[in-house]
């Protein structure tokens, strides 16, 4: 076998009842294979009695897990193996009365509180929609909901007068049968991370994928969070150019702070809660990462988000309330407020990413960047003698062939390529030719 173990394929020697478990977490999951006659590391292990098991194993998990999966022989190097196809369930999947979830390459049996999410979320309630028991409204903070009242006066002017809180928020919605929604603590708690410990933003700078310098952890409610976030991003992990326009001073962040502010609502209002991740902000020396849990709507492609489209909020309440405080439109023009400002100043657009559950928008500081180099069609050749001229500010016929060790020919016909596609811009004359970057 070439495939390893992972969240959703994994091998058993023989048929036993770790195989239900494995079953059930797989269709609560994303689904996944289930191969029987290989061992630990996917090499084939002589299973008897494939006949009788290819007849009895569907009637099994139909009996004990009430769904279908595909039931296969495969031959794997002259071994008969059984494949099992399992596919994702849109109902939550019980073996023996215990509900199992897959982990990476590993069975969990889920428990108390992320047992209640999972049904939950396999119920289709929303996450922000649901009751918080264990808050009330002491456990809201006064000022940001003054704060909010301030902020929405133009879009909910009824609510300007209001004093009494638990007013306010039975008019938002935020509250049922006089008990909290998970909404409001998020939104207005004093201390949300006592009750949702994921519930927060991590930012690291980062040499590379390994090599991590500093992190810092935002905590706090949600409106807090978007401030902190930003502050510690603008104070220090990035930097700011400075210029001049007559005697007024205009600090520019590297990347366009308003971009980097709707990522960040992005990410926090539209983030799968069920899920115990973080929130991550990742910033690297060329590049910035802003990752959330929770995949697009399945009507949402990663193109949709470059043009106009439908606004779908995974959590309704949260988005009504950024929204109500004039933070986001309800129009679904986030993303395309994002590619714009990065364009307005002169940076590469940014890159949307939906994979294995998770959003991520990518920010380039470079315009020139590896990705975007090999998306215009450049060969190696081209992209060393780019990296050499952010180095050196120019490079020469000479400098190309020496870095390359090409021919003049094969450096003149390298570096014309790099000018039609507006990568290069030739100066100087004879002696004094160079080529240098397009600012």
């Amino acid at each position: 076998m070439t495939d390893e173990e992972s969240h959703n394929i994994e091998y058993k020697r023989r048929w036993n009842d770790d195989c239900l478990k494995a079953i059930a977490s797989m269709a609560n999951a994303s689904g996944g294979t289930l191969y029987l006659g290989l061992d630990d590391q996917g090499n084939p292990f002589e299973l008897k009695n494939t006949k009788k098991l290819l007849e009895d194993i569907p009637n099994i998990i139909r009996n004990k897990l009430n769904i279908l999966p595909s039931v296969e022989l495969d031959v794997i190097a002259g071994h008969k193996i059984i494949r099992i196809t399992v596919p994702q369930s849109s109902i939550p999947v019980s073996c023996n009365g215990k509900y199992y979830f897959r982990s990476g390459s590993t069975v969990q049996e889920l428990r108390g509180k992320e047992l209640s999410d999972f049904l939950l979320k396999k119920s289709g309630t929303p996450w922000d929609n649901s009751i918080e028991e264990q808050c009330d409204i002491k456990g809201l903070d006064p000022s940001t909901i003054n704060e909010f009242k301030r902020l929405a006066a133009d879009r909910l002017p009824g609510i300007v007068n209001e004093t009494d809180h638990s007013t306010i928020l039975d008019k938002l919605n935020l509250i049922q049968d006089n008990k909290l929604k998970r909404a409001v603590v998020l939104l207005f708690g004093s201390d949300p991370q006592r009750f949702y410990s994921h519930g927060v933003v991590k930012i690291g700078k980062f040499l590379t994928d390994t090599d991590i310098q500093t992190t810092d952890i935002v905590k706090g409610n949600l409106f807090r969070q978007l401030d902190d976030s930003l502050g510690i991003l603008r104070t220090k992990y990035l930097q700011s150019n400075i210029s001049y326009e007559g005697i007024h001073r205009r600090d520019i962040l590297e990347y366009p702070d308003e971009a980097l502010r709707e990522a960040i609502i992005n990410a926090l209002i539209h983030r799968d809660y069920h899920g115990f991740s973080q929130i991550q902000i990742r910033v690297y020396p060329d590049k910035m990462i802003i990752m959330n849990e929770g995949s697009l709507p399945p009507e949402i492609t990663i193109e949709d988000l470059k043009k106009n489209h439908l606004s779908k909020p995974r959590n309704k309440l949260l988005a009504d309330i950024f929204y109500f405080a004039g933070f986001i439109e309800a129009w679904g023009r986030g993303t395309l407020k994002i590619i714009e400002k990065c364009r307005d100043q002169g940076l590469p657009e940014p890159e949307f990413n939906n994979e294995h559950g998770v959003m991520s928008i990518t920010f380039y500081k470079d315009k020139w960047n590896e990705k975007d180099l090999h998306e215009l069609g450049l060969n190696g050749r081209q992209i060393k003698a780019v990296h050499y001229i952010k180095e050196h500010g120019k490079i020469t016929n000479s400098d190309y062939q020496k870095l390359n060790n090409v021919s003049e020919r094969t450096a003149l016909r390298d570096l014309d390529d790099l000018i039609q596609k507006e990568v290069v811009q030739k100066k100087g004359e004879k002696k004094g030719t160079h080529y240098q970057l397009v600012s």
